[in-house]
C-alpha cells in the first residue's frame, strides 16, 4: 500500500490531542489533522480506529535480545528474544544488551541480532560493554565502538553495588563516561552510560562521586533497577531531582517482589508523589535477561526470565490501579527513552516521525494492532509478521 489512512483515533501523542486521522507513508507520519480527505488513485489503506487510542510504540531501553548468562550455570543461560515476544509486547525499539556474561555473550553476536530485529521490522541498537571493567569492546574502544558502529549508541550494563560486578571505583567510572560522552558528542549520539544497579548498600554513590569530583553531567549515566528496593528508589528520587534521568525494571517476580522490590508502576508513583521530574523517569524490560533470586549469602535462590510484556503490564497497572494519568504513565515507555537514547524520531506521534504506533481498547489498554515503521506486525490481536524461524 502506497498509505495507510487511520481515521477517528483517540490519539496521545504521548499528549492527549482528541479525535484525528493520522495519514502514513513510506514509513513515517504524514500528517495528523481531524479530517483527512485525499484526492489519488493511489492505493490507500484505511482503518477506522473508533473506540481505539492511537499512541506511540514503546521504547525499550534495555532488552537482552541474545540473553542472558544463567548465574545458575550453563543450563540456565536465558534463551534470545523473537520477534513476536516484541511485538505482543508493544514494542517497536528494541536497546539489547550483555549483563554478567561478556565469555558465551559475545559483542558479535549482540551486532548479528541486532541487524536480524531490523531486516525483520523493528528498529534496534545496543550498547558495547558489560557489567564488568575493564569494558569489553568490538573495536579496542568505547569511542569507537559508538561512533564507528551506526547501531551503538552508548555503553552499559556497567555494574555497580554488585557482587556480579568489577567493584568499579568512581575514577574508573568516569574515564569510561569520558569515552562514551565523546564518542556521543562526535557521533550526535547519546553516549549514554547504562548503570546496572545491584542490591550493595552502597547504592547510588558512584554515580553522585562522579558528579561531585568531575565535570561531568549526571545526565550522562542512566541507572536501572531503581526500583529494586525501597532505599534505592529514595536514592533514585535523589538522583532525578538533581537532574538524572532514572529507570524502573518492568519485569519482575513474586519471590522478588517479596524480597523487598518496588512494583514498577507502584515506584513510579511514590517517585510522582515525592516530587520527582515525571519527564526523567523510564520504565524498561530487561527482557530475557535472568532474573536471580540471591540469599544473603549470595547463593542463587531462584531463576526466572524476564518478560517483554512487562511494559504494557506495568502501563496498564500504573493507570488503572496506581490512578497515574495515562499522558504521564505513557511518557515512561515512549517519549522519555526516546529522548535518553536521543531516538529524536521515536516515541512520539508528530509529523515527520516513525510510523510506529499501537492501536490500544480505549478502556482496557489490551493491545489490539501494532505498527512499526509503517508496517502492520499485529492486527485486530492476530500477529500478522513473525521472526525467520518462528
Amino acid at each position: 500500500m502506497s498509505f495507510i489512512l487511520i481515521r477517528n483515533a483517540n490519539l496521545y501523542a504521548p499528549e492527549p490531542l482528541g479525535v484525528q486521522d493520522i495519514l502514513i507513508s513510506h514509513g513515517r507520519i504524514s500528517a495528523i489533522a481531524e479530517a483527512i480527505e485525499l484526492d489519488t488513485n493511489l492505493p490507500i489503506e484505511t482503518l477506522d480506529a473508533q473506540g481505539q487510542l492511537v499512541c506511540p510504540g514503546f521504547v525499550d531501553s534495555l532488552t537482552h535480545i541474545t540473553g542472558g548468562g544463567g548465574e545458575g550455570g550453563f543450563a540456565s543461560r536465558t534463551p534470545e528474544m523473537n520477534l513476536s515476544h516484541a511485538i505482543k509486547g508493544g514494542v517497536t525499539t528494541v536497546t539489547g544488551a550483555l549483563g554478567t556474561d561478556a565469555i558465551f555473550r559475545s559483542h558479535e553476536e549482540l551486532v548479528a541480532k541486532v541487524k536480524s530485529l531490523k531486516e525483520e521490522g523493528l528498529s534496534a541498537y545496543f550498547y558495547t560493554g558489560n557489567y564488568h571493567f575493564p569494558v569489553k569492546t568490538l573495536t579496542g574502544s568505547v569511542q569507537k565502538d559508538i561512533m564507528l558502529i551506526d547501531e551503538c549508541i552508548g555503553i552499559g550494563e556497567i555494574a555497580i553495588a554488585d557482587h556480579r560486578g568489577s567493584q568499579i571505583t568512581w575514577r574508573e567510572l568516569a574515564s569510561v563516561a569520558s569515552q562514551a560522552r565523546v564518542g556521543g558528542m562526535c557521533s550526535n549520539k547519546a553516549g549514554i552510560v547504562l548503570v546496572h544497579v545491584g542490591p550493595g548498600e552502597d547504592h547510588l554513590a558512584r554515580l553522585f562521586e562522579v558528579a561531585e569530583h568531575t565535570d561531568i553531567p549526571i545526565k550522562q549515566f542512566y541507572p536501572t533497577h531503581i526500583n529494586r528496593s525501597a532505599a534505592l528508589l529514595d536514592q533514585g528520587i535523589r538522583f532525578n531531582k538533581a537532574g538524572g534521568v532514572i529507570d524502573f525494571t518492568a519485569s519482575s517476580t513474586p519471590e522478588i517482589l517479596a524480597s523487598g522490590e518496588v512494583k514498577c508502576a507502584h515506584a513510579l508513583k511514590q517517585a510522582l508523589q515525592s516530587g520527582a521530574d515525571e519527564n526523567r523517569i523510564t520504565f524498561s524490560t530487561d527482557g530475557h535477561a535472568s532474573l536471580p533470586e540471591f540469599n544473603s549469602q549470595g547463593e542463587l535462590v531462584s531463576l526466572k526470565v524476564g518478560a517483554m510484556t512487562a511494559l504494557h503490564d506495568e502501563l496498564k497497572d500504573a493507570v488503572l490501579i496506581e490512578n497515574i494519568e495515562l499522558e504521564t504513565a505513557l511518557k515512561t515507555v515512549t517519549l522519555n527513552p526516546a529522548k535518553v537514547l536521543k531516538l529524536p524520531h521515536k516515541g512520539q506521534l508528530r509529523l515527520g516521525a516513525d510510523a510506529d504506533l499501537l492501536l490500544l481498547d480505549a478502556h482496557s489498554f489490551e493491545i489490539n494492532s501494532v505498527m512499526a515503521m509503517g508496517q502492520w506486525l499485529m492486527k485486530n490481536q492476530t500477529i500478522v509478521r513473525k521472526g525467520t524461524f518462528e
